[in-house]
């Protein structure tokens, strides 16, 4: 299958928890020659049916592509790329001098937190919520100004929260390295032309996104 990878760029695609498994499977099949990485955040679900999941999505999506939400094991018994680790998760530093294997995405909401992810040896962070976004509704989004000050640290940052095509641009050039992106995906009505349109407002944004499609 045509790969449309990122260079410099990175798109990370969140699942949403709300869906079947046959139904994420054929949104993930036709999407992830776009993405970067694809992250099953599933948090109603058991470490066995994770597992399960991400067996049958390994069956047409490189596993190398594949990021697990909080559940180091699952990552590890699964052979999945690497984790997402939030404040509730095991710590970065102890799962990076444990399982040096497994790349680590670190959730952070503030410079300090970036400071310590760096410390701790995370591969890179997820920073916002950037936007007003429906996952945080009454929450006060952080704007493009502390992402302009996250994206001066010395790790990969990526993005998260109300992004969408049109603000896309902004956020690539406040220094962010790529985007997350979870609504604006698996709830769209199509989720592959709304996958194509981020794309190109990366491409547009100055992201020096390779051309391979």
């Amino acid at each position: 299958m045509r790969q449309i990878q990122t260079s410099k760029t990175e798109f990370h695609m969140i699942s949403n928890g709300k869906m079947p498994l046959a139904q994420l499977h054929e949104i993930v099949m036709d999407i992830h020659p776009y993405a970067t990485a694809i992250h099953i955040r599933e948090k109603q679900k058991t470490a066995r049916e994770l597992f399960q999941m991400i067996e049958q999505l390994a069956q047409t999506i490189p596993l190398s592509k594949i990021i697990v939400n909080d559940r180091v094991d699952v990552a590890l018994a699964a052979g999945a790329a690497g984790v997402q680790l939030s404040f509730h998760s095991l710590e970065t530093l102890i799962v990076k001098n444990r399982f040096a294997s497994l790349k680590v995405g670190q959730s952070i909401h503030s410079y300090d937190e970036g400071v310590k992810a760096i410390r701790d040896g995370a591969d890179y962070v997820l920073f916002g919520h950037i936007f007003p976004s429906g996952s945080k509704p009454g929450q006060t989004p952080k704007g493009l100004m502390p992402l302009t000050r996250v994206a001066q640290l010395d790790i990969p940052v990526i993005a998260i929260g109300g992004i969408t095509p049109e603000n896309t641009r902004s956020v690539i050039q406040a220094g962010a390295k790529g985007i997350a992106v979870m609504s604006g995906i698996f709830e769209a009505r199509d989720p592959l032309e709304a996958v194509k349109d981020y794309y190109h407002a990366l491409k547009n944004g100055d992201g020096k996104i390779d051309e391979h499609i």
